[in-house]
């Protein structure tokens, strides 16, 4: 079914596509749905429950979390990937190495996904590591230099392999403590150095981004609302300051960190009217069917050209010499990862 999309993006149920899910599928408000671990038990059935979705409903983003590390939906089948920050800690011994390794594994990561036809892994992070173990090894560096220049070659090796990349979690969620997944966090810090520190890979990537992801973090000197449902950091900032003219996704809005907005429908609401284009709602059927039920949307100017930019480019063949290199290296990096967790 050729149906427009719209901002919801949803999660499925397992492994198989339901015939609820194939009803829900169908409804203008979805666009898109995002895969989990609980979606996933080989390349070949992922291949299936995507060619499902499809047959119901095109165009749809089919999307999945894959940064590496701790964060990786898809493992069976898909290499193991290090976390970014293995990347940051090589390129403190070896910059030359660890730009060519970020294009590579950037590189890696999307021809797998988009050799069984994912369109979209919400990656990379470009939160500046900090005090925040939420983060942690997830950022590429301490230095915001050091993180742009790896994630531009990061996605570099992305669009090499046909996909956009999602630049997350904006403005910066790198320098709080508290985890968004369970409570709000806040960033007090004066605005001129969040500017100056945690919005610089953002500046430096907003040409290269096809989506940014927003964070459920409160900047109280700039704004006493979190970002995700923030015009001023999504429309003043994002927007008009950075010139960013791609999608905007909100994180999830069953986290903790999007509860002070009040219940699922206000929070959808608010993000929509802040500026966000795709609403994750990714375990919760039920806040899905109030969604679907309630929510009033007006397709914005540039929606839909804003939409097509994180749907997958047609597959290009992987080159299986590049594909060998490029596996080898990231066993090489999870040897040493978990070498040095070992010590």
């Amino acid at each position: 079914m050729n149906t427009p999309p719209g901002p919801l993006v949803v999660g499925l149920s397992g492994p198989v596509l339901t015939p609820e899910e194939r009803e829900m599928l169908i409804h203008p408000l979805i666009g898109g749905v995002i895969l989990f671990d609980r979606n996933h038990e080989t390349p070949e059935q992922l291949r299936m429950l995507i060619a499902a979705v499809r047959t119901v409903r095109s165009p749809l983003v089919v999307s999945v979390d894959q940064e590496g590390g701790r964060v990786q939906r898809l493992r069976a089948g898909f290499t193991r990937l290090p976390p970014l920050g293995w990347l940051g800690g090589l390129y403190e011994r070896m910059p030359a190495e660890a730009l060519a390794a970020a294009r590579e594994l950037g590189w890696l990561m999307a021809a797998e996904l988009r050799g069984v036809d994912i369109d979209a892994s919400f990656a990379p992070v470009l939160d500046v590591a900090g005090n925040t173990e939420i983060i942690g090894s997830r950022a590429f560096h301490e230095d915001p230099g050091v993180v742009a220049a790896l994630a531009k070659t990061y996605v570099a090796g992305m669009h090499e392999a046909g996909m956009g990349a999602t630049g997350k979690h904006f403005p910066g969620h790198g320098s709080v403590r508290g985890d968004s997944h369970l409570e709000l966090p806040c960033d007090a810090r004066p605005l001129e150095a969040i500017v100056a520190h945690d919005l610089q890979p953002f500046v430096a990537l907003a040409p290269d981004l096809a989506a940014v992801m927003t964070a459920h973090v409160v900047y109280p000197e700039a704004c006493t609302l979190p970002a995700s449902f923030s015009i001023y950091w999504i429309e003043t900032v994002l927007r008009r300051q950075l010139g960013f003219d791609g999608a905007v996704v909100s994180d999830d809005l069953e986290m903790a960190g999007a509860l002070v907005m009040g219940d699922v429908l206000a929070r959808a609401e608010q993000a929509l009217a802040a500026g966000c284009d795709l609403l994750p709602v990714c375990n919760d059927p039920a806040a899905v069917v109030r969604l679907l039920d309630q929510l009033r949307w007006t397709r914005s100017a540039g929606f839909d050209q804003r939409y097509a930019r994180l749907l997958g480019e047609a597959s290009v063949q992987a080159d299986p010499e590049r594909l060998r290199r490029a596996r080898a290296l990231a066993g090489q990096a999870m040897d040493h990862v978990e070498g040095a967790n070992d010590g």
